[in-house]
């Protein structure tokens, strides 16, 4: 399987989370007026989605460690475009809701095992450049998404948005069922046994430098995936941009992920990877620094507003593959479910920033702003920790590799 190959389809699958998320955008005041609800009752659809995101990681992790990763993610991509479809035929708030649930839990397969597979293909430097070139080729999906999700809206009404969410399950279907070659060797492959997959997890969450790079990334990213999910409230109550304004927000912050993934994959095969982090957390800190500034001293313009979360784009996609790359590599046996954990604890906390940290958020600028500035220091902190107290080899595979012929 040629590698671009690899990269263009495990792109395609982590882009159905910020579709699922940022199409059905511009659609909100239409939703909102159908079915007799607030903007709070509605923004609770994103925090639904993504707490059965972060939930069903744990199951899609291990199934892929056993059964292989091509079918698992054949029956996300089936399980996914039935619950798209079930989203725009639903009559009311409740079912839609339900239905957004079970598009979290199919589409969170995808993500999980498509950055597995590509660490079973590559080396770490080339996982490195690769998943690099996957996240430049995912930034796509930010900016595209509200803008095919208006056009849908604008032409065809809010549910034809949905029906684009089923077409594109589909798609992925048929691309992984054509060109995908599975990538885990049975020799490889692990207990599906429940009592080994609570031994595997077990030792995951206890492995101390592995819990830390992915809460460091997690709350890192929480500070640009708020302005992500407070759109809305952004474009349209703070920033008065109309219904036409969610691209003028999303374009800027799109240009910094590509600009920073390919800064990223660049560097890959001549940097450390401290250097390349160190990097990274210095223009968070300058973009999150810049961004309160316009926020205590400026009037709220568009530029002024965008352009320090442009910037801290920039630097989270320049940190997250390699943060990513070194704490898959904690867990050489067992990346399947290493990255289900690292997306359930990445979700969950994305899952509360939008049921309730945004909302507490809405009410000001300045208030997204402080948002951010907490989550950045929670992340520089961790990182300390992670330099000063956890070692790079500390890894915990030998008991799982006993426990495999215990409980097969």
């Amino acid at each position: 399987m040629h590698p671009r190959t690899i990269s263009i389809i495990v792109a395609l699958l982590a882009m159905v989370a910020p579709f699922t998320i940022d199409t059905y955008l511009p659609s909100f005041p239409s939703i909102e007026a159908e079915f007799q609800i607030s903007r709070a009752m509605l923004t609770q659809s994103l925090g639904s989605y993504l707490v059965g995101f972060a939930i069903a990681t744990l199951f899609w992790g291990p199934l892929s460690d056993s059964v292989g990763r091509k079918r698992v993610i054949i029956a996300g991509m089936i399980l996914y475009a039935l619950a798209s479809l079930g989203c725009a035929l639903a009559d009311n708030y409740t079912h839609f809701l339900l239905f957004r649930i079970a598009q979290g839990v199919a589409a969170s397969g995808g993500m999980v095992i498509g950055r597995a597979m590509i660490r079973d293909q590559f080396g770490p430097q080339q996982a490195q450049r690769a998943m690099a070139q996957v996240m430049m080729l995912f930034a796509i999906a930010p900016a595209i998404a509200p803008i095919i999700g208006g056009v849908l809206h604008d032409l065809f009404g809010w549910r034809s948005v949905f029906y684009f969410l089923t077409a594109y399950g589909v798609l992925i279907f048929m691309l992984v069922q054509g060109f995908i070659v599975e990538t885990l060797p049975e020799a490889q492959r692990q207990s599906l046994h429940p009592l080994y997959v609570a031994t595997t997890y077990g030792q995951i969450v206890q492995h101390g430098r592995f819990i830390l790079l992915t809460l460091t990334i997690a709350t890192a990213f929480g500070g640009f995936f708020l302005y992500i999910v407070g759109a809305p409230t952004v474009v349209f109550d703070l920033l008065h941009l109309g219904d036409h304004g969610i691209p003028i927000m999303f374009v800027p912050l799109v240009i910094g992920i590509i600009a920073g993934s390919y800064l990223a994959s660049r560097v890959a095969n001549i940097w450390s990877q401290q250097r390349t982090i160190s990097l990274a957390l210095a223009t968070l800190s300058a973009a999150t620094l810049l961004n309160l500034a316009q926020a205590w001293l400026a009037s709220a313009t568009p530029l002024l507003t965008i352009a320090p979360v442009a910037i801290y784009a920039f630097g989270i996609a320049l940190m997250m593959p390699v943060m990513t790359v070194m704490s898959l590599d904690c867990f050489p046996h067992h990346r399947g479910a290493a990255s289900a954990v690292q997306g359930c604890v990445q979700m969950t906390i994305n899952a509360g920033i939008a049921s309730l940290v945004v909302p507490l958020l809405s009410a000001t600028l300045l208030y997204f702003v402080l948002g951010q500035t907490a989550c950045l220091l929670i992340a520089l902190l961790l990182w300390y920790t992670i330099t000063r107290h956890a070692p790079a080899n500390s890894e915990i595979v030998v008991t799982t590799q006993i426990a495999t012929k215990k409980w097969l």
